[in-house]
């Protein structure tokens, strides 16, 4: 088996894994950015990457967004759809790798990256491949992990979040990864998290509203 498949395989488990229980792993209810965020826009076509068990995806589609999602966890989007059948509403949820996904070029009105911890060798490479699904004038609504971060994760584990700073996010890589963008907002700041599980305490995020010129 070669090293980027292992690697694959071994990341796909552990969020199998983390999605398999009955609970969400991350509660119900949207993130309270994205939901303070969303609202300010025109309803559209909306992508969730990395979107596990739904809770956001579901909340844009309750607003009447068209939303499509994608995930590794074949176990997360189990519970997406059942919170989606749940709440009425319908969401295009795919399994896979984004490279091996058919998400076409300008296609979406908004993309929502919540607590999207990719792969550090990947990250830029996919905020790049994101950046081409959205359309002229579409919003980036982001709220990751920063890399101050891991000394709040170092000192309460139940806030959550990647243990490895390669990870994380500063402002510098945001404005490197989206470089054609208005900037609505960008801000490094200490928030206290209660989202169900692993989502517990205080962290530090990067918070970035982008609109693409």
């Amino acid at each position: 088996m070669d090293e980027k498949k292992e690697l694959n395989e071994i990341w796909t488990s552990r969020w199998n894994e983390r999605y398999r229980n009955d609970e969400f792993a991350y509660g119900e209810e949207p993130n309270n950015y994205l939901k303070e965020r969303l609202t300010k826009l025109s309803v559209g076509t909306i992508l969730f990457p990395a979107e596990g068990e739904g809770r956001n995806a579901v909340y844009a589609a309750k607003l009447g967004w068209k939303v499509s999602a994608f995930d590794i966890s074949s176990e997360g989007k189990n519970k997406a759809m059942k919170l989606a059948k749940k709440n009425n509403v319908t969401i295009d949820y795919k399994v896979g790798n984004l490279e091996t996904l058919d998400f076409e070029s300008e296609k979406f009105d908004a993309i929502a990256l919540i607590y999207a911890h990719f792969p550090a060798n990947i990250k830029s490479l996919y905020h790049k491949t994101f950046d081409s699904y959205l359309k002229k004038n579409g919003t980036i609504i982001f709220e990751s992990f920063s890399k101050k971060h891991i000394d709040y994760v170092t000192a309460n584990e139940k806030v959550g979040g990647p243990k490895d700073i390669e990870s994380l996010f500063s402002i510098d890589e945001i404005k490197s990864d989206f470089p054609n963008y208005e900037i609505i907002e960008l801000v490094e700041q200490e928030i206290e998290l209660n989202e169900g599980l692993y989502h517990n305490g205080t962290g530090s995020v990067i918070r970035f509203i982008g609109r693409k010129k």
